[in-house]
């Protein structure tokens, strides 16, 4: 039977060697979730706005929720919400699919030769396609409505990445167990959910009281979410410690996340 490295060098030669199906095969996902729909690929751009309208309306015009800032307008707690979905999302929507990643491809398991280590790689694409368009919602709307974007801006990509590299690592970790345990997509869900509320999108940190705040480091996203609303709309720069710390968090999730699935992918095909 074939051995499959655990190395990251490998995974990184799978990315290199698959550049085009991994293309594809993103391009595919992207296209075919709005396939037959009269709209198409504009619900990329409709459905953050429609999800943007119903949470604002609710924790700000009903619930009166608050983020702090001076002459704080509805408009203003809209635009840090949508900020703080668009990060959020970027990892909860990528750790929702990822039980199901082999289960729903059980041919590529059976009957061809497939590199299945890409299939994560090709599920954060597709959702780092739906971030980057909310994002882009979000500079224009923000552009507009302030007339300038923060200079810190330019520190964005150095959150993300260990975003994406911790979120990544994940991935293949749910990939592989969802198909031992089914019942861990459906858990997954309620825990994305609890995450949702429990992380500071709906609330900034310093609205925590301390006697929690030690509990947030447990969060695996709570400080990012922070540092990334930091740079996008106050205009401060992350506390470099804290991303430094991330960088390393989000390649050692990304080493045992791959090494899990790779040891583990050899009896996919008994299991399916």
């Amino acid at each position: 039977m074939h051995k499959h490295s655990t190395s990251l060098f490998s995974l990184f030669h799978s990315i290199i060697q698959n550049k085009n199906l991994i293309w594809q095969m993103t391009k595919r996902n992207v296209i075919g979730k709005y396939r037959g729909s009269l709209f198409g690929l504009l619900w990329s751009f409709l459905n953050p706005l429609i999800m943007l309208a119903v949470y604002t309306f609710a924790f700000s015009v009903v619930f009166q929720a608050k983020w702090g800032i001076e002459n704080e307008s509805h408009l203003d707690f809209a635009l840090i919400l949508f900020a703080s979905f668009s990060i959020f999302n970027l990892f909860g929507d990528l750790i929702k699919e990822s039980p199901g990643l082999i289960l729903a491809n059980p041919n590529y398991v059976k009957k061809v030769i497939f590199p299945l280590e890409i299939l994560p790689i090709i599920s954060l694409l597709s959702v780092c396609f739906h971030t980057g368009v909310s994002l882009i919602i979000f500079f224009i709307l923000f552009g507009v409505t302030h007339f300038f974007l923060p200079w810190t801006l330019i520190f964005l990509p150095v959150i993300i990445v260990p975003l994406l590299l911790l979120s990544l690592g994940i991935s293949y970790f749910l990939a592989s167990l969802g198909v031992y345990l089914r019942d861990i997509g459906h858990l997954i869900g309620h825990l994305v959910t609890i995450l949702l509320f429990t992380s500071p999108v709906f609330f900034s940190m310093d609205k925590i009281p301390k006697s929690f705040q030690k509990f947030m480091i447990l969060n695996p996203i709570a400080f990012l979410l922070e540092a990334s609303r930091s740079v996008m709309i106050f205009g401060k720069p992350p506390n470099w410690t804290v991303i430094f710390i991330y960088f390393i968090v989000g390649f050692l999730s990304l080493f045992f996340g791959f090494w899990w699935f790779q040891k583990t992918r050899k009896g996919f095909a008994d299991v399916l």
